[in-house]
């Protein structure tokens, strides 16, 4: 069975977009490779020549995981997402597309709040976006998540969780208080790194924050985390 959405629009838009985005997978590699190997790379806390060399990168949840969040959101019927590190686009498509299908078939709103820090990638996931007819369903908060989400409504039935871990902690914290019980918060390479994401297991861990968690067996360790 296929990993992308049955719409064809968004289909023929996701294939093109995965395809792009597994094209820069040996740029990746051999820039962050070449990186390691100097020791000068913190996951922590990425410089300025790391966030420069990714600002027009596609940094694009991959097809497995994106599915898998999907059908999440079908079995919470979710109708208020928000997603964590929106790039251009492409993991947003797989997550409006149930939100879509909730809305069609139960009446009432959805939407899936995204945010995104640069400005270009912006103007391209829009673009994306109504390309695969889904931009009406699509709120994208632009800039310093930190600022964007303070104003954030709930109750929130589905996160991903797809940013610099450096953000993940930051982030949570605004979104925790809206989660409803039963609420999914999904975070991507929780395995790979693990140290980086101290912070944010910290918060998962608190027990004042009634969060319950397991890591899933995906390439690099998929967090899912469910509000009790």
């Amino acid at each position: 069975m296929s990993l992308l959405p049955a719409d064809p629009k968004v289909r023929a838009v996701l294939e093109r977009l995965h395809a792009q985005s597994a094209a820069q997978d040996p740029e990746l590699g051999a820039y962050f490779g070449r990186r390691a190997r100097a020791g000068d790379l913190d996951w922590r806390a990425l410089d300025e020549d790391a966030h420069r060399f990714m600002a027009d990168k596609m940094v694009a949840l991959e097809p497995d995981k994106a599915a898998f969040c999907a059908q999440v959101c079908r079995a919470l019927r979710a109708r208020t997402v928000v997603e964590v590190g929106s790039s251009y686009g492409v993991s947003t498509l797989h997550l409006a597309d149930p939100v879509r299908e909730v809305v069609l078939a139960e009446g009432g709103a959805g939407r899936v709040i995204a945010t995104e820090y640069e400005p270009a990638k912006c103007a391209a996931a829009r673009g994306h976006w109504a390309e695969a007819g889904l931009v009406d369903l699509i709120e994208l908060r632009e800039g310093d998540l930190r600022e964007t989400l303070k104003d954030l409504q709930g109750p929130v039935d589905f996160v991903l969780m797809d940013i610099w871990t450096e953000m993940a902690r930051p982030a949570i914290e605004l979104i925790g208080p809206h989660l409803r019980p039963g609420a999914v918060v999904i975070a991507d390479n929780t395995t790979q790194f693990a140290e980086a994401y101290a912070d944010y297991f910290a918060y998962l861990n608190d027990p004042a924050n009634r969060l319950r968690t397991q890591t899933l067996p995906f390439a690099g360790g998929l967090e899912f985390t469910v509000r009790v």
